[in-house]
């Protein structure tokens, strides 16, 4: 089990963000964990959601600008299934220590890290669309 906590760690890389003594723990998590987790799947998360809009019969290609950048943050936030999927890319790069860290509060950290992978695939709307 050592080898997986070791490998994880190296391919994620180091904490992204500022960590303080004032941090909380879930800025903690969120900077120590859910970003590097997040960075690493980047290009996989956009092609789910590709994926996703495509199998949903979505017109999402031919919206505007400002409402694809609604139709992402609706469908993270509206769509359980999806939702579960987008959670499971990012829990599955957890070391055991930190699945239990999230389960003492995975309500909060689930926003956290929804909040995040929608703001990450709207930043990235033109590379969802040019694909």
């Amino acid at each position: 089990m050592e080898e997986r906590e070791n490998f994880i760690a190296t391919l994620r890389g180091e904490t992204i963000g500022i960590i303080t003594n004032e941090s909380s723990s879930e800025e903690l998590f969120q900077n120590r964990t859910l970003r590097p987790i997040i960075k690493l799947q980047n290009n996989l998360l956009i092609q789910v959601y590709i994926n996703y809009v495509v199998k949903q019969k979505s017109i999402f290609f031919t919206l505007s600008p400002d409402k694809k950048l609604a139709h992402i943050e609706h469908s993270i936030h509206r769509d359980e299934i999806f939702r579960s999927i987008l959670k499971g890319i990012i829990i599955g790069f957890f070391t055991v220590e930190e699945y239990f860290d999230y389960a003492k509060n995975s309500s909060n950290l689930n926003k956290r890290m929804l909040n995040m992978i929608c703001e990450r695939l709207k930043s990235q709307v033109q590379l969802i669309v040019s694909q």
